[in-house]
């Protein structure tokens, strides 16, 4: 586990080589602040480091590109999303296809959990 420091290091580097799907969707994001959300990005949280949160509606979003259909990273994803759970937190699975050819339908999908009340 990182102490807070190189967390907080780790975490801004991997907000600079976001992937292509990643970036989109942080363009898609951040144009949603003008609406009352705020999301922040790669987000050091109990030793994960989570794509997209919305801290204040326990949203979590992860972009899952290929390599999330092997069965070691499924069990891994499986344990982190029940680990969210437990704290409270909505995780979204977002595929790289999704947003690459659906940005429309999956900002539907982000936007009926942000109307949803919020909290655990």
């Amino acid at each position: 586990m990182y102490g807070r420091r190189a967390s907080t290091r780790r975490a801004r580097e991997l907000r600079k080589t976001l992937t292509p799907p990643e970036a989109r969707l942080w363009l898609q994001l951040r144009g949603l602040r003008s609406e009352g959300f705020h999301f922040r990005r790669q987000a050091p949280f109990r030793g994960y480091y989570l794509d997209f949160v919305c801290f204040n509606h326990w949203l979590v979003m992860e972009v899952d590109g290929g390599g999330h259909n092997d069965q070691v990273q499924a069990d891994h994803d499986a344990v982190r999303d029940r680990i969210l759970k437990r704290q409270g937190f909505h995780t979204l699975r977002l595929s790289n296809g999704d947003i690459n050819t659906n940005m429309a339908g999956v900002m539907e999908a982000i936007m009926a959990v942000l109307g949803s009340p919020a909290g655990p």
